[in-house]
């Protein structure tokens, strides 16, 4: 039986959703300026894992050719046979349908709109309409990445706030450094695929200062969070630390240390989000 279930757990691409959990927690916190209620918080974990798991399936399922030119995702279930279309469409109409049942049943309705609109951009805004047809996909794809921080604080508040905006900013500014240096790894997967990611149609010096320009975006809208929520001194200095480490993955790039450093700068950025997202956690309970 486990072994059955497997592949359908692989279409919704788990550690990816952990990232999107990352960031909805503090959301949460912020939004409640303290510990959030219990029944909310775990409505909103499992419906926003059920709704991106949906995402990341239907995602499969439009993508299945294109992953089949990539080693990354050839052994992806649909392209093994492990799982068929059909059966991957059900699993992922099924997870959408429970998602935004647990939202509207737990939380309110603003929250569940919200989580509809996030799936819904991400497969046909992201997937069928942006990926294949520019090399600036993954910064307004990445807008489907950024919702769960409006979602959790929605959850609580039914109602959106600045720091709330903020917030989604720095998933905004964060989402294409650390997709591009993925893209950079895996660029000739990406030209096997004609997936047009910016490192594989543009030069890397172009690639650079865009990374710069979002990065500089992510450490300010990071600060800015910080100081609408109120967040105490240590926060700032932590934030500023966080955004200096990934500056200087960043300059090993500009440095044309290739395929390793941007492995590098992938990690830090995983660090980056796990990290401010912890302290903005911590900093809520403690001030």
């Amino acid at each position: 039986m486990k072994n059955s279930f497997a592949p359908y757990i692989a279409l919704m691409k788990l550690r990816v959703v952990e990232l999107l959990l990352v960031t909805t927690l503090p959301a949460l916190f912020l939004a409640q300026g303290g510990t959030p209620s219990l029944k909310i918080t775990i409505a909103t974990l499992i419906g926003g894992t059920l709704a991106a798991g949906a995402s990341n399936a239907f995602n499969m399922i439009i993508e299945v050719d294109s992953d089949r030119l990539m080693d990354r995702t050839s052994k992806r279930p649909l392209v093994t046979g492990q799982v068929s279309e059909q059966a991957a469409f059900i699993f992922a109409s099924a997870l959408t349908i429970i998602s935004l049942a647990i939202f509207k049943i737990f939380t309110n309705t603003y929250a569940t709109i919200l989580t509809a609109a996030a799936i819904v951009f991400y497969v046909l805004g992201y997937t069928i309409g942006l990926k294949r047809r520019t090399s600036q996909n993954i910064v307004w794809g990445g807008i489907a990445g950024c919702m769960p921080v409006l979602i959790g604080w929605a959850a609580l508040r039914d109602s959106l706030a600045l720091t709330a905006w903020l917030f989604f900013l720095v998933i905004f500014f964060w989402t294409p450094p650390h997709f591009w240096a993925l893209a950079i790894k895996y660029k000739e997967d990406y030209a096997a695929a004609g997936i047009p990611m910016l490192p594989v149609v543009a030069s890397m010096k172009s690639v650079e200062k865009q990374m710069w320009w979002h990065t500089i975006g992510m450490i300010l809208t990071s600060l800015g969070v910080n100081y609408t929520a109120h967040l105490p001194w240590w926060c700032w200095v932590i934030t500023a630390l966080l955004g200096g480490g990934f500056i200087q993955q960043l300059i090993r790039i500009n440095k044309g240390d290739g395929g390793k450093a941007a492995a590098k700068l992938f990690q830090w950025s995983i660090t980056y989000l796990s990290a401010y997202s912890l302290i903005l956690v911590i900093a809520v309970l403690v001030k």
